[in-house]
């Protein structure tokens, strides 16, 4: 009778031992379904797709989506008559929701270095690299002098995102985040 469990006891563990594999790149059988979600049929960006229409795979966004945290500008920038009457609406409209202490002027003044001492000068007086080796014709914008310093911050942050209404700076949205531009800002103010 012992004989028995132990013939048995050999072949259970034959068995079980006779299911396990060394190839690690083929673990066997996997089966979830029709559709099988354990290794999901994927197409390459550029590749023909038959479940869509166009056959195309990478597709558009629908028409009016705004990706998570960046919501469009809201003040029109096309054409130079708009971009008058938004920049002082956004100077009316827009207050700097970030709070100008030591941490955002300092984080400010490293973004102005990139961004804007080119043109504006370390000091914000429009003496900047570009403007003295004569790269730039015009004198930019001084930061410090009456000009800028009275107008609101909104107006300020509207210039940084859609440029100048002279067209003499260039928009910088796409380069630089809303958050960076009030830290910006409160460097500026600091001058």
């Amino acid at each position: 009778m012992n004989y028995i469990k132990y013939i048995s006891l050999v072949f259970l563990s034959l068995v079980i031992l006779s299911s396990c594999k060394k190839d690690k790149n083929n673990p066997g059988y996997d089966y979830m379904g029709e559709y099988d979600m354990y290794y999901t049929k994927y197409y390459k960006a550029y590749s023909p797709n038959p479940v869509f229409r166009d056959s195309m795979t990478n597709q558009l966004p629908v028409e009016g989506t705004v990706s998570r945290g960046n919501m469009p500008f809201p003040y029109a920038t096309a054409s130079i008559g708009d971009r008058a009457i938004n920049q002082t609406l956004a100077g009316q409209q827009m207050v700097n929701p970030v709070e100008s202490n030591e941490k955002t002027i300092a984080s400010g003044k490293e973004l102005y270095n990139i961004y804007c001492s080119i043109c504006h000068g370390t000091t914000g007086n429009g003496d900047g690299h570009l403007y003295t080796s004569g790269l730039f014709p015009a004198k930019p914008t001084s930061l410090v002098e009456a000009y800028v310093k009275n107008k609101p911050d909104g107006e300020i942050y509207y210039v940084i995102t859609a440029g100048s209404i002279s067209g003499l700076m260039g928009p910088h949205g796409t380069q630089i985040t809303p958050e960076e531009r009030w830290k910006i800002i409160n460097y500026i103010r600091s001058l």
